[in-house]
């Protein structure tokens, strides 16, 4: 497939970006040959090639879903410039 300026034109005002008409020939030609690739890897004969969901066999380990409160609200707030009652204090923004 190969596009010519008025599809580059149409695309990048779908994607709302602004292409100036200097560019439009070269995105023409770089998008063209983008295409083209995705054409030849769609010869290839990919039956029976199982679906590569990663690049390493590694499974990672799985922890118990168990809803806790953390227990660390000294720790949360021992950072804060001040604190009352384990809540942060924060300027008041509305009167």
């Amino acid at each position: 497939m190969i596009l010519d300026k008025q599809a580059v034109a149409k695309i990048a005002r779908l994607a709302r970006i602004e292409v100036s008409d200097a560019d439009k020939e070269h995105y023409a030609k770089e998008i063209s040959g983008i295409l083209k690739w995705m054409e030849q890897l769609n010869e290839v004969n990919t039956d029976g090639v199982q679906m590569l969901t990663s690049v390493s066999d590694v499974s990672l380990p799985w922890r118990m879903d168990a809803v806790t409160d953390g227990d660390q609200m000294e720790a949360v707030v021992k950072n804060a410039p001040a604190s009352d009652y384990g809540c942060f204090v924060v300027p008041k923004v509305m009167e």
